[in-house]
């Protein structure tokens, strides 16, 4: 079990780590496309780009990131040139372009500051670029890369859950006002936000989940987040397995993901988007006859922000 609120539960979650795999400062971990609705309510196409960088230094209980990561500062130029071999292999330029870094685009240890202007450059024919950020480290790097698009910027931001005992045992190191803050400094400066969420977060059961996703969603859109993205939480990262082990965390069935979509985009929609995170979502179905289809209700619903009837299945329920 981690310990909760004391300072060696960086060194318990890190302890159950694995190896991390290779990675080329020069190649990024990924990049694809994918259609998400826009802000306003247009179905658009978004270049994803998986960087390579430094470890984020939180290291989050429920984090899988640092698999993929390096132990020390990228060189100069080395984002940009990836930003590049992404754009070259994927060809077309889409209207939105999101920049994911493992960590905090606004860390000088991940992303160097003297490669803004090289970034800014090579994401110029997009008219929004998306990129994440810790609370605590979102200031006045924001406004200087800002300064230097041409497209609008948004940031996202990971609050995961408002749950006032389970947040400090993620290890995320901030509490609600650094999130309230660093959401009215980036609208204040006209820089939008989006929120990851978490479904079933470890030390919550299913019903109580729900139940605080909702609070959570509704608590980010009152700080005026544009959009929530719901990530259902995963194992896999060492830390995650060993809570399973202990039964303080319960990989969420896809039914629970499925019901707490429908309430918070039921509940929220007329504030902003609602968004469900379908990474590899066929991990938390239990049956293979109907999973395409409760994929396909939630893509529908990611696209067109409306509810849609729950799938039936005479096979499991």
């Amino acid at each position: 079990m981690p310990p909760a609120l004391k300072v060696d539960q960086t060194a318990w979650t890190v302890a159950q780590r694995g190896p991390k795999a290779a990675a080329d400062p020069f190649r990024p971990q990924g990049f694809f496309f994918e259609r998400e609705r826009s802000s306003p309510g247009l179905v658009v196409d978004s270049a994803c780009i998986l960087l390579t960088n430094r470890e984020c230094p939180w290291h989050c209980l429920m984090c899988d990131l640092w698999k993929h990561t390096l132990d020390y500062t990228v060189p100069p130029g080395a984002i940009p040139a990836q930003v590049d071999f992404a754009l070259s292999r994927l060809g077309g330029r889409p209207p939105q372009v999101k920049l994911y870094n493992s960590g905090s685009f606004f860390d000088p240890g991940a992303i160097p500051v003297s490669d803004y202007p090289a970034i800014a450059e090579r994401v110029g024919f997009a008219q929004n670029v998306v990129v994440e950020c810790h609370p605590r480290l979102v200031g006045n790097k924001a406004l200087r890369f800002r300064d230097l698009l041409t497209p609008s910027l948004e940031v996202a931001l990971g609050l995961e859950t408002i749950h006032p005992e389970v947040l400090p045992r993620l290890n995320k190191r901030f509490e609600l006002r650094h999130y309230a803050d660093a959401a009215a400094f980036l609208l204040r400066h006209g820089v939008a936000v989006r929120t990851f969420l978490l479904v079933q977060p470890p030390f919550l059961g299913e019903e109580e989940s729900i139940e605080w996703v909702l609070k959570s969603a509704q608590f980010a859109f009152a700080c005026g987040s544009g959009a929530v993205t719901l990530i259902p939480t995963r194992a896999g990262n060492g830390a995650m397995d060993e809570l399973r082990k202990t039964g303080e965390f319960n990989l969420p069935k896809l039914a629970a993901v499925e019901r707490a979509m429908d309430l918070v985009l039921g509940s929220c929609q007329r504030h902003g988007r609602v968004f469900l995170d379908l990474w590899n979502l066929e991990q938390f179905s239990s049956c293979p006859l109907c999973f395409q289809s409760r994929l396909t209700r939630l893509e529908t619903m990611n696209l067109t922000q409306e509810a849609l009837s729950p799938i039936t299945c005479h096979a499991c329920g």
